[in-house]
């Protein structure tokens, strides 16, 4: 399976989880969604995957009470691509985004032009379109002028840097 195979697999398994299963068809409510992306944490870092050390009691609830992706992978090894990536459902190189962040600087580029462009569609855009209350919470990091910021990206609030 190459690359270009498990982002499409990722994407899939994040709009199939939007979607309720033809046996809930009845139930006209939108099942909730909740997307955590953290950096540098690994498969046992958390309670629901074994790990002593760390009590996670909130993040394990979610995973008994919801869906747990065990085979999602990021497409970079920095944080900035990484979010470009699981924002678009796109390979970040695909559309310029595989430097690490606003703030490293690139050649024939100016400050106000280093984020994400804005011509990328992000979940928060699809999800509002499909009827959802958006938020994004933590750290942002795909570019920090205006254009960029996630208000002006799909999601109703923000509470993050």
């Amino acid at each position: 399976m190459n690359r270009r195979d498990v982002i499409k697999l990722f994407g899939c398994g994040i709009l199939s989880s939007v979607f309720p299963a033809p046996s809930r068809a009845r139930d006209r409510r939108k099942p909730n969604v909740i997307v955590i992306l953290s950096d540098d944490a690994g498969y046992a870092d958390f309670g629901y995957n074994g790990c002593p050390d760390i009590p996670t009691p909130r993040i394990d609830q979610l995973a008994r009470e919801g869906v747990v992706c065990t085979q999602g992978y990021v497409t970079a090894s920095v944080c900035c691509p990484s979010r470009a990536g699981l924002m678009t459902g796109r390979y970040q190189q695909r559309f310029g985004h595989e430097c690490n962040g606003p703030g490293t600087p690139q050649p024939g580029y100016t400050p106000e032009q280093m984020g994400m462009e804005t011509s990328e569609k992000t979940l928060g855009d699809v999800m509002k379109a499909l009827g959802y209350t958006t938020m994004a919470l933590g750290k942002w990091h795909l570019g920090s002028q205006r254009q960029f910021h996630p208000l002006e990206r799909g999601f109703d609030r923000f509470y993050g840097f």
